[in-house]
């Protein structure tokens, strides 16, 4: 790249951070996102392809911080072209596709068709210029590694498919920070994040624009995040010896309530009493089936998945069975990082009638303990009704402010606690459906890539 070029690429800097922010603000098209907890072995990239060249390749294994499986997606209807003729347009010009205002896909080696071998830089004004090779090409996917210099390691997979009446083109990504300097600019940073998100749905959006074609319902972003913990073999799910401190002295305190009274907590008695259901992806009639929704949402309820990462945040050894588990619960009220601690009660599986009807649920519960600013329970459920398939997620509780504890905290729950409650839970019931439905999508898409 001549010093000339590579002036005028870093002057689009300020402007292109500008014009980004400001198309970020006022994209018209919705964008649906959602985090979960990952598994090493789920999420772990694909193994290269043999004969490839190996060399100067940064894979996972070489990078730093937690490993980020991300999905990026988007249903095109109103094409005319095939997945084939779609891709082939795609690949002949890839920066065609690109944000132009801060991001260039440049080809450093190879012919005028993409063929593996081939090498790519991402041109970024700065430190972040991102030098790639394709591993992998079929006539409608291509797969790209990251190659020493870039600020990720890993593997980054473009494929389009198609169904009677759409297209998907799908942006598939498993990586890792490139070092540590990079693990501080992806994970303590948000900005990093937020500009790698919007270049990679700017590139979904001129992709549907080179399709001839529009989005329907959305572009939806599913992100599944590896613990450094994980893929080092350690099993407990805790950041550092003060988590684990705080974790490990849950075990000597007792609930905060009188489990012996739970008929007389109604709302007459001043505890709130909450039930809510939020309707899942339908199976077909009769037991649960394998990999399904229920059993999906069953899993997402284990795993405490539900919850939004970004308001409660689960700590607990994953080698703890789920019945008697302890749990350190980090919850941001009124804008503060708060620990407390419950514990999980009752674990259930069970055919049920109910109204002449009979139902399959799985649920668990947590109660409060010494030290929560609230006390009470809560039940997750996930249902399944036999005769239509009809499949559910179901929240119970009762609670209120706890009659213990630290004052100014009880004082912000009696007056604000009500409405973030409330609110937590109708985001828990979404993010049933929507992680039902986004896991579904996965193990689709997983087995399509074959």
């Amino acid at each position: 790249m001549t010093l000339a070029k590579r002036v005028s690429t870093a002057a689009r800097w300020p402007v292109g951070i500008a014009l980004t922010g400001w198309r970020y603000m006022w994209r018209t098209t919705p964008v649906h996102r959602w985090e979960l907890s990952g598994s090493a072995s789920v999420d772990a990239a694909p193994e290269l392809p043999e004969g490839v060249d190996l060399s100067e390749l940064q894979r996972t294994s070489d990078g730093a911080g937690p490993l980020v499986h991300r999905l990026y997606r988007a249903r095109i209807v109103g094409s005319s072209l095939t997945p084939e003729r779609l891709l082939r347009r795609m690949t002949d010009d890839l920066d065609a596709v690109a944000p132009s205002e801060f991001a260039s896909f440049q080809k450093v080696q190879g012919g005028r068709r993409l063929e593996v071998g081939d090498e790519y830089t991402v041109r970024m004004p700065g430190p972040y210029d991102g030098p790639v090779r394709v591993i992998a090409a079929a006539p409608t996917s291509f797969r790209l590694a990251t190659l020493e210099g870039h600020l990720e390691a890993g593997q980054i997979e473009f494929r389009i498919g198609s169904d009677h009446r759409s297209l998907e083109f799908t942006i598939e990504s498993w990586a890792r920070s490139g070092d540590r300097f990079s693990d501080l600019l992806f994970t303590r940073l948000r900005l990093a994040k937020e500009v790698q998100l919007h270049m990679w749905t700017s590139v979904l959006a001129r992709v549907v624009e080179l399709s001839g074609g529009r989005i329907e319902g959305g572009m939806v972003i599913t992100t599944r995040r590896v613990d450094p913990a994980e893929l080092s073999g350690d099993t407990r799910e805790s950041e550092d010896r003060k988590t684990d401190r705080k974790l490990a002295a849950l075990s000597a305190l007792e609930v905060n309530f009188d489990m012996s009274r739970i008929d007389e907590y109604t709302p007459e008695s001043g505890w709130h009493v909450d039930d809510m259901v939020e309707a899942l992806p339908h199976e077909p009639s009769g037991p649960p089936v394998d990999g399904g929704s229920w059993s999906v949402c069953r899993g997402l309820m284990v795993e405490y998945q539900l919850a939004d990462p970004t308001v409660v945040r689960a700590f607990y050894r994953r080698d703890a069975p789920l019945a008697g588990r302890d749990m350190l619960l980090r919850i941001r009220f009124l804008g503060l990082p708060i620990g407390v601690g419950v514990r999980v009660g009752e674990v259930y599986e069970e055919t049920r009638d109910v109204d002449g009807r009979r139902a399959h649920v799985f649920g668990w519960s947590y109660a409060t303990l010494q030290g929560h600013f609230e006390q009470g329970r809560m039940h997750y459920e996930v249902w399944k009704w036999l005769d239509t398939g009809e499949v559910a997620f179901r929240l119970r509780s009762f609670s209120r402010a706890a009659e213990a504890g630290a004052p100014l905290l009880g004082a912000g729950f009696r007056l604000l606690g009500r409405t973030n409650q409330l609110r937590f839970y109708r985001q828990t019931c979404r993010r049933a459906r929507r992680l039902t439905e986004a896991e579904l999508e996965v193990a689709h898409t997983m087995t399509r890539r074959g």
